[in-house]
């Protein structure tokens, strides 16, 4: 008997649309010989799912759907959504309730990741890791002074949102007189806006997920883009090179591995994350900089996943039915 699976897309962030597409090649990448699978798309309280030719409501209650053909229930969620609530623990508590074993970390770790200002004071616990100054401003709450927040973090800074992705609301500051409408901006984004202090070097991106036993690193991207930084633009609309595997040292490379591993193990992740970082130092010696953590990292075509499962030899479809199984084993 195939299981039924729920490629679960869209949420209630301006990364909305970017779900769409990575539910759509994680739908065409699937094994059909294992699974079926269907889309069902969020937003708000309109939950739908695409059932062949039928557009159909999900019931909220069980995650189950009233077709012509009679009712349907699915065995798995694939979490696709780039935001809330696929990425902030929302959806998870939901999925736990209900019973229905989905493909992301749990609650608290899809929340803690979400909250780059609380995941980065959490990752300081560990003396070995190397994470950037940063200042915490609230939506309502009085603002530092501009000068403090220069005083502190330099410029130039970044300003972005504390729960959001695909760099929507980040803003690379140069000058003292960019600060607050970089920090407007952000705050439409997030009530919690983060203001981080610049880490200059390469940039580059590890994915990882566990394959049985096994914490599987993917090869690394590094990322050369054309933009101030690797914004909207620079991820979706070819302003960038991304090059698999880096050109990075060896031993450089296994350091880098070694610490997505060990932070996979430490916050007790599942399914797919993927890990930034900048380096920066002498090469073969570079301090290694931890950027950011995703947990439902992009899956479009132009995504960095895809990208590093294809320069590992891997399909896709493996990855994924080595996730799906996982929770049933």
């Amino acid at each position: 008997m195939k299981r039924t699976i729920a490629i679960v897309a869209g949420g209630d962030s301006s990364e909305y649309g970017v779900s769409l597409q990575s539910a759509a090649n994680i739908l065409f990448s699937m094994d059909k010989d294992k699974y079926d699978c269907y889309v069902v798309e969020m937003k708000g309280k309109k939950w739908q799912v695409n059932y062949g030719e039928e557009l159909c409501s999900v019931d909220r209650n069980d995650f189950s759907f009233n077709a012509a053909d009679g009712r349907h229930t699915f065995d798995f969620a694939y979490i696709t959504i780039h935001g809330t609530p696929g990425e902030n623990g929302l959806l998870q508590g939901y999925f736990d309730l209900i019973g229905l074993p989905y493909s992301t970390s749990d609650v608290l770790v899809e929340a803690l990741t979400f909250n780059k200002f609380a995941l980065n004071n959490y990752l300081r616990s560990d003396s070995s890791f190397n994470i950037s100054d940063s200042l915490l401003l609230r939506k309502g709450d009085e603002l530092p002074a501009d000068e403090a927040i220069v005083s502190r973090l330099g410029l130039p800074c970044f300003v972005k949102p504390n729960a959001g992705g695909s760099s929507f609301g980040v803003t690379k500051v140069k000058t003292i007189d960019g600060l607050r409408p970089a920090i407007a901006k952000a705050m439409q984004e997030s009530p919690e806006v983060m203001v981080e202090k610049i880490m200059v070097g390469t940039e580059i991106t590890c994915g990882c997920y566990k394959r049985g036993n096994e914490i599987f690193t993917f090869p690394i991207t590094e990322v050369v883009t054309e933009q101030e930084f690797f914004d909207f633009e620079a991820k979706y609309h070819n302003k960038s090179q991304e090059i698999t595997p880096a050109r990075i040292a060896p031993e450089t490379a296994q350091r880098v591995s070694e610490m997505t591993k060990c932070i996979y193990k430490m916050l007790n992740c599942y399914g797919i994350i993927r890990i930034d970082y900048i380096l920066s130092g002498e090469k073969g010696n570079e301090t290694i900089n931890i950027l950011e953590i995703n947990t439902t990292p992009g899956m479009t075509v132009a995504s960095f996943i895809p990208q590093q499962v294809r320069a590992a030899g891997l399909e896709l479809k493996d990855v994924f039915s080595d996730i799906i199984e996982g929770r049933f084993a």
